[in-house]
């Protein structure tokens, strides 16, 4: 990378977002990655599919647009986090299958792992996977000493994914205007299971 150049008093050097370092993870199926401009077809067909988004944020598909602005504002969260949501791909096919991780907007009730697969690979246990590895991620990388996620009552599969993590519901709470269940698991709960 070419070193940075000042020029009557204003830094070009690279700064930001462009030397972010996002982590790599994965697992034996699955590369957890930092978003790439060309995820965005297979991300707008995710968001745009009404079955996957009924129970995200306000239950609506987004367009294209939108789809690209949520893309920018999980990108956003690594910057003034320091953590956030993966863009998963499929190692076997190398196609961008969803996103999850860690997730802590303003406003929220803890830091959570959530977690978003396209519809194509629903069913296939990728959702138990890559949160699991993510809650890894939570406990021993940021050092959390709860990690919860954020279900609403209808979403069995994310309930049962939850589950499998060893989250038990401890309440409610209203997220985008309507309920949402919150599961949570404590740091030692975590590092006791098997």
């Amino acid at each position: 990378m070419p070193h940075p150049t000042i020029k009557n008093g204003i830094d070009f050097g690279y700064s930001g977002l462009s030397e972010m370092l996002i982590p790599q993870l994965s697992t034996q199926r699955l590369i957890l990655r930092r978003f790439r401009e060309e995820d965005v077809d297979a991300y707008a067909e995710m968001c745009a599919d009404p079955e996957v988004m009924r129970y995200i944020a306000n239950g609506q598909p987004l367009s294209r647009s939108e789809s690209w602005r949520n893309m920018a504002m999980i990108l956003g969260h690594w910057q003034l986090r320091g953590y956030g949501l993966w863009a998963v791909e499929e190692r076997s096919s190398g196609e961008m299958i969803g996103r999850i991780g860690c997730w802590q907007p303003e406003g929220w009730p803890g830091l959570e792992v959530g977690w978003t697969l396209r519809r194509a690979y629903w069913g296939r246990g990728y959702a138990t996977e890559a949160a699991r590895l993510s809650m890894d991620y939570a406990f021993e990388k940021l050092g959390a000493s709860r990690v919860i996620s954020l279900i609403r009552p209808d979403n069995a599969a994310s309930r049962q994914v939850a589950q499998k993590l060893g989250e038990k519901p401890e309440g409610k709470v209203e997220l985008f205007g309507s309920e949402a269940l919150v599961y949570a698991i404590r740091r030692e709960d975590w590092q006791s299971m098997p």
